[in-house]
């Protein structure tokens, strides 16, 4: 059985270990280098990006992270999560970290305020039927990179926003799946994980 990490710095930890074990993981909370060392993917949750880019420096995890990201480690951010998988940051503060992992560019909160939050049903790459997303002060790719396959655009249009991607062992989105009682994404990264 796969092992997933839920960074637990800050965001939906519960709801993700949930949904994750509900997929057919075991899954565990992630807040020191040992528990790092323990899992083989990692889900990197909503929040507040700045914050969780701090509590990284802080909890020593930032650089061993970014190292088993880089060396293949199967990872999925969700929201604040999708901001510190990017590899260009628009909005940041200057001392933001991003480890990175997705050739993307990610503007933050790209769809304004938290009471411009927002729910709709997107058609999702590889799903059969549309996932009823929860957007909270979501952020949106801008660009991608060679390699980057784009999954989900906001409004299911050709232009809209991206708000899906995936490169590789790296997965993003700028809502918030674990919400709603839908597990097929957990079901994706779960499969992800574990070689599939």
């Amino acid at each position: 059985m796969v092992t997933i990490g839920v960074l637990a710095l800050q965001g939906d930890v519960a709801e993700h270990v949930r949904a994750l074990e509900e997929s057919g993981a075991r899954a565990l909370p992630v807040r020191r280098l040992a528990e790092l060392d323990a899992v083989d993917a990692l889900v990197i949750p909503g929040g507040e990006s700045t914050t969780m880019s701090k509590l990284l420096v802080a909890f020593d995890l930032l650089d061993p992270l970014e190292e088993r990201v880089h060396a293949g480690m199967p990872v999925w951010g969700t929201c604040a999560g999708m901001i510190l998988l990017a590899r260009v940051v628009l909005d940041g503060r200057p001392d933001q970290h991003s480890l990175g992992a997705i050739d993307m560019t990610v503007r933050r909160n790209a769809f304004g305020r938290q009471v411009d939050s927002y729910e709709e049903d997107l058609d999702v790459v590889g799903l059969e039927t549309p996932f009823h997303a929860v957007f909270i002060r979501a952020p949106w790719v801008e660009q991608v990179g060679a390699g980057v396959e784009v999954l989900a655009r906001a409004g299911n249009t050709s232009d809209g926003p991206v708000v899906a991607v995936r490169s590789g062992h790296a997965l993003a989105t700028s809502f918030h799946p674990e919400v709603g009682g839908d597990g097929r994404l957990h079901r994706l990264f779960v499969d992800m994980a574990s070689g599939n």
